[in-house]
């Protein structure tokens, strides 16, 4: 019997519906393999943006070192504080993981930040409901490792430390207008950079920004690198390393005598620089009021770096070169007479700073008196338009091509007679001091003008690679060797003559050549110039051994406050003498009256035996010092063929302990090679040489154990030069 077939409409229905799905899916599979789109969108693209991810590899900033490698400007490890105020980021955690008491977070925080209590508080309550974490602005970044260890100890909930970086200045108050200054900066798409916004930083930050690399590779949706999954990685590029002429202990130098002599005297203004007249390089430079890179704390105003962007009445140091054009056309007499007091050109009466002057006296005396009638002869003799010609050829009137921004040229006044006759003695015409360093460099270099420059090299760490290897330029040649002895000469003559204005620069063992210049200040009212004592602009161009100078130093001090009995060359000649002092017995320049000591150039002694190699350095002169216990050498400092003077310390390595020696009288320089070789932990407190050391010597220590040296400038370990003779306060003198 057969059954009777029914129609089952629901199964049918089920299997169109299905089957229908299903040949729609193998479709849409067919056509994304045959054209690798969905959505119109390639899924490769897809895939990759959903898998892919990016970790940011970043760069340092360059660092700013000096001629000797010494660190003035990098980078350095800091960290950014993050408060988590969210109850949801504890959730599933055993332990708080955010702020849970506001007042007692406040309380310690504003211990270590620099924000009061009642700050920190409304920085975590004045706040949105839905806020998961906040930051605290500028105090809360930059913090460096110790006050985040210490706010750790604390134990407090919901307190972040992201790793982060700040631009470090180690040397405080160090060149600053000429340095400058970097901070981090937020651009529209909030990302933060660090940019030069000052001095060097600023002129090089192009030069001195690396480039970010990147790490791409595959993850899962949690973020977890895939197994085999490549890493493409894209290695960031530091920025330049810009190394400079500056000589971080000279630059100390001048950084502690400029301290003493703004606290002395409060001057409205103190500028000075030091340079090698040999080369042009800029040896140090600083200016006060100064201020803290890293703080910014004492920054006015003013941003210029007022040695090169701004310019000055220069006064009676110009008078050298006045001098210098009357010996080079040879109108220079020394032994003729002429009647000092005033002169007159036309209808216009110029004066000595004693107006009734000296009676007749000889050139000689009138330059050692700084005279200003004396020019006015002078200029009779070569012609005022010759000697213009002479200061353009010294470089006044235009910019030295110094390597740093926004140089003035300065402004040579010419058009009428008087105003040629007032420049000859430094009034009217105005200079820069970088063009009077620069023109002094002719009368120190026998002649030859050097370029000033303050950048010695730019390398790229990234490869080694210089990419800019400054040398020595000459800029012209103005006068003779014979003429810019004869200026020495004379210039010294200024410190050591009874009438010379310049008794108080001289130095105890070294010779010095200077001019002194008290310059009248412009009425800032536009009315003249400003009158009374004390309200001149005091000055000293000098240079040492005068003989063959090593050094040029040009300071300036503005309207100091002078007590009863002080004339403007105290504070003037405070500065000088601390500097040159300093300077030359740190360069090791030999001083007058001691013998000079021919250098040796010392063998290789590297693979040999301590001991032999002991008999042989005493016998030429050297000290040597042995790193280890003796035996055969690996290393030795200096390397051989350099040339050292008798008495120098030669330092050994050799495998096994190190025993202390006796750092009295070394260099900062010796004991950080030392440091360097040995491995031990030297702490250095101070500048110059080692007076004192926290462990005797022979002492034997393991590589932890600290010791501290004290080291001392010369100025504070050599008396100062008596200071007798008074004067009284000159316009021009």
């Amino acid at each position: 019997m057969k059954k009777k077939f029914r129609f089952q409409w629901g199964a049918f229905l089920m299997f169109l519906v299905y089957g229908g799905l299903f040949f729609l899916l193998f479709g849409r599979i067919l056509f994304i393999q045959a054209t690798g789109q969905a959505e119109g969108k390639v899924m490769a693209t897809l895939a990759e943006s959903k898998y892919a991810r990016e970790s940011v590899l970043k760069a340092d900033r360059g660092t700013i070192v000096d001629r000797n490698g010494e660190l003035i400007a990098s980078d350095t490890l800091s960290y950014r504080l993050i408060a988590v105020l969210s109850k949801d980021a504890s959730k599933g955690s055993k332990k708080p993981l955010h702020i849970t008491d506001i007042e007692k977070t406040a309380e310690v925080l504003a211990e270590y930040l620099p924000l009061e209590k009642d700050a920190i508080v409304s920085r975590l309550t004045n706040v949105k409901a839905e806020t998961y974490q906040v930051e605290f602005g500028k105090a809360g970044r930059d913090i460096n490792h110790e006050t985040v260890m210490a706010i750790k100890k604390q134990k407090l909930p919901g307190l972040l430390f992201i790793e982060d970086q700040t631009r470090y200045y180690p040397n405080g108050v160090f060149a600053s207008y000429l340095i400058g200054f970097a901070m981090k900066e937020e651009d529209s798409e909030r990302n933060v950079t660090t940019v030069g916004k000052m001095g060097l930083e600023k002129t090089y930050n192009k030069e001195l920004n690396g480039t970010d690399g990147k790490v791409d590779f595959k993850s899962d949706g949690f973020g977890f690198m895939l197994p085999k999954a490549e890493e493409a990685i894209v290695a960031a590029k530091d920025g330049y390393e810009i190394q400079l002429t500056l000589d971080k202990t000279i630059q100390n130098f001048m950084e502690d005598a400029m301290n003493r002599v703004e606290s002395e005297y409060s001057p409205k203004k103190i500028l000075a620089v030091v340079a090698d007249p040999k080369t042009g390089k800029i040896l140090a430079m600083s200016q006060r009021p100064a201020f803290h890179p890293s703080t910014r704390e004492g920054l006015t105003e003013n941003w210029l770096n007022q040695a090169v962007e701004t310019t000055i009445e220069p006064g009676s140091t110009t008078k050298m070169f006045t001098v210098a054009a009357a010996i080079e056309e040879k109108k220079w007499v020394p032994t003729d007479f002429f009647k000092s007091g005033q002169y007159t050109l036309y209808d216009r009466t110029i004066r000595d700073h004693n107006i009734t002057g000296w009676g007749y006296i000889s050139f000689l005396e009138g330059f050692q008196r700084s005279s200003n009638v004396s020019m006015a002869y002078l200029l009779e003799r070569m012609g005022d338009k010759t000697y213009i010609e002479y200061l353009r050829k010294f470089g006044f009137g235009e910019k030295t091509g110094i390597d740093l921004p926004n140089e003035a040229p300065g402004r040579i006044l010419d058009t009428y007679p008087i105003e040629r006759l007032t420049t000859a003695f430094g009034q009217g015409s105005t200079v820069t001091l970088m063009q009077m360093m620069q023109a002094a460099t002719a009368i120190a270099n026998d002649g030859v003008m050097m370029k000033p420059y303050v950048i010695d090299k730019i390398t790229d760490p990234n490869t080694g690679k210089i990419i800019k290897d400054q040398k020595p330029e000459e800029q012209g040649r103005p006068v003779s060797a014979k003429t810019a002895k004869e200026v020495r000469e004379l210039l010294a003559s200024t410190v050591t003559s009874k009438y010379g204005t310049g008794k108080k620069f001289a130095l105890n063992g070294y010779t010095v050549g200077g001019k002194t210049g008290t310059a009248e200040i412009p009425n800032p009212s536009g009315n003249g110039y400003l009158a009374g004592h004390g309200n001149y602009l005091y000055s000293f161009l000098g240079m040492a051994p005068a003989e063959d100078p090593q050094l040029l130093t040009y300071v300036i001090v503005q309207q100091p406050k002078l007590k009863a009995g002080e004339i403007g060359s105290d504070p003037v000649s405070k500065l000088f003498t601390s500097i040159m002092d300093n300077s030359l017995r740190y360069m090791n320049i030999v001083p007058s009256g001691e013998d000079i000591v021919e250098p040796t150039v010392i063998s290789d002694y590297t693979g040999k035996d301590s001991a032999d190699a002991i008999v042989k350095l005493q016998e030429d002169g050297f000290v040597p010092e042995i790193i280890g216990e003796g035996g055969e050498i690996d290393i030795q400092y200096p390397y051989a063929g350099t040339k050292l003077v008798e008495g120098s310390v030669v330092l050994l390595h050799t495998k096994g302990v190190t025993a202390l020696p006796d750092f009295t009288g070394w260099s900062k320089k010796m004991v950080l090679s030392y440091k360097m070789l040995s491995g031990l932990d030297l702490r250095l407190n101070g500048d110059g040489y080692v007076t004192e050391q926290s462990l005797s010597k022979g002492s034997v220590i393991g590589l932890e154990e600290p010791v501290v040296i004290k080291l001392q400038s010369p100025s504070e370990i050599y008396k100062p030069v008596e200071e007798d003779t008074e004067e009284e306060d000159v316009v021009g003198g």
